[in-house]
């Protein structure tokens, strides 16, 4: 649902119940061309979508899982690389923020040496956690107004196990009955 709601999402290909590896379901976005370069906005929708099935989840059992821990790590690290790598906080500015390392060696630290104050990791860390929890309240609003169609898919699904992005954006847009879609 998220992910037809946001601007400038990848189309979905598959929505599934099935699990698959750790995966207790997953819906799955494939996108039309190849990109080089990915707008703020599309990586705040990114972010946003991953917030839909935890979100779905709260609404629906009123309780939270682990489920969605694989969600949770990619936006945290894309909300990371927006503010530290791509500059696209306002609050911290165009500015790269962590070395990367050039070369690894065994028993050092992967990935990146931090080369600014407390204070400023204090920053990057209030900043990344604004943009999550910002987009975590978007999905919260995205849903709610569309709860109706939240239980079409899941009765959906419950029936089918498996639906694919044309199905999907039946169901969404109230065209077909679900039984007719799938």
């Amino acid at each position: 649902i998220i992910a037809n709601l946001v601007p400038e999402p990848d189309p979905v290909h598959k929505v599934t119940i099935v699990p698959r590896g750790v995966a207790l379901g997953l819906m799955q976005q494939l996108p039309q061309d190849e990109k080089h370069t990915y707008t703020k906005e599309y990586w705040l929708s990114k972010i946003c979508i991953a917030f839909g099935g935890r979100v779905a989840e709260e609404m629906i059992f009123a309780n939270q899982t682990t489920g969605a821990s694989s969600d949770i790590s990619m936006a945290t690290n894309v909300a990371r690389k927006m503010v530290c790598e791509w500059g696209m906080s306002e609050k911290m500015g165009p500015l790269a923020y962590g070395k990367k390392d050039e070369q690894v060696f065994l028993g050092r630290d992967l990935g990146h040496q931090r080369d600014y104050s407390e204070q400023t990791a204090f920053m990057i860390d209030s900043e990344v956690k604004a943009i999550v929890e910002e987009q975590l309240v978007r999905c919260r609003k995205l849903l709610n107004k569309n709860k109706k169609q939240l239980d079409d898919i899941a009765k959906a699904l419950l029936e089918h196990e498996t639906i694919d992005g044309k199905q999907l954006e039946s169901i969404l847009s109230g065209k077909d009955s679900i039984a007719s879609t799938v």
